[in-house]
């Protein structure tokens, strides 16, 4: 029986929906779970890069060269993964590991290690920059205070820093929804290498994959919608009184205090 465009679609979602359905779990899995372990480690990438060398060492000193030295390796391992492609990276990483350490993961697990290392890369440099945003004076009340750079990044730098990163955060969790599809290189069913699996029993592509672009749609629609009501929470209300203000004098202040004491 013939079916024109309307009927096909209705058939395939009707027939293929649990398949869809398992391929986009798959692909928010991975992407979610990828892009906390990213931003986990880009954080921490971050903050040993912006560690300043002491400048009360000798040129040569053991501390000095330490710090150069894991700043190169930390270069090198953000611009290897921020300049191949994830298709490559994955292919590598797995039939590599297989082929020369005979280290046989997963797919599920290797897509995972690959998400979440190309996205710490990338996190990196949003922290690195991030961090060097803000004002400098505020770390160096930090410092004036007692406290050391450890310190300092964690109670005053870095809670700025990943308010200011946190709408380019989302926006690489939407772009790991969508490079996902690559990782069908090494048998991972998430949603494109489902979506190939419906086309090969049906051999029809145009359906099928109109299907799949309607879907990864829906989902970085949603994450976008969810990020941007998190932003918003985190902006708090568009209009507040300043205490202490023309708008709000002290005097003000104590006798509304006053009254939700008593």
């Amino acid at each position: 029986m013939e079916r024109n465009f309307f009927e096909m679609i209705v058939y395939i979602i009707d027939k293929y929906w649990l398949w869809f359905l398992q391929g986009a779990g798959t692909t928010l899995l991975i992407a979610l779970s990828g892009t906390i372990v990213g931003f986990a480690i880009g954080l921490l990438i971050g903050v040993v890069r912006t560690i300043p060398v002491p400048e009360n060492v000798g040129k040569y000193s053991p501390k000095r060269i330490l710090i150069k030295l894991v700043n190169a390796l930390l270069v090198c391992y953000i611009e290897v993964f921020r300049g191949t492609p994830m298709i490559v990276q994955a292919t590598v990483i797995y039939f590599g590991l297989m082929e020369v350490y005979q280290i046989d993961l997963s797919p599920l697990f290797a897509a995972f290690l690959i998400v979440s290392i190309n996205t710490g890369a990338y996190m990196a440099e949003l922290v690195r920059g991030g961090i060097q945003s803000i004002d400098p004076g505020q770390k160096e009340a930090a410092h004036a205070v007692g406290m050391t750079h450890m310190q300092s990044m964690i109670n005053v730098v870095l809670p700025q820093t990943i308010r200011n990163i946190l709408p380019a955060t989302g926006n690489e969790f939407v772009i790991n929804i969508k490079d996902t599809a690559v990782l069908n290189v090494i048998a991972v069913t998430e949603l494109f290498f489902m979506t190939k699996s419906v086309k090969g029993a049906l051999a029809r592509t145009y359906e099928v994959f109109l299907i799949s672009g309607a879907i990864y749609l829906v989902l970085t629609l949603s994450v976008t919608a969810i990020l941007r009501y998190f932003e918003r929470k985190l902006d708090g209300p568009d209009s507040y009184t300043v205490f202490g203000s023309s708008t709000m004098p002290d005097s003000s202040f104590k006798k509304n205090l006053g009254k939700k004491n008593n």
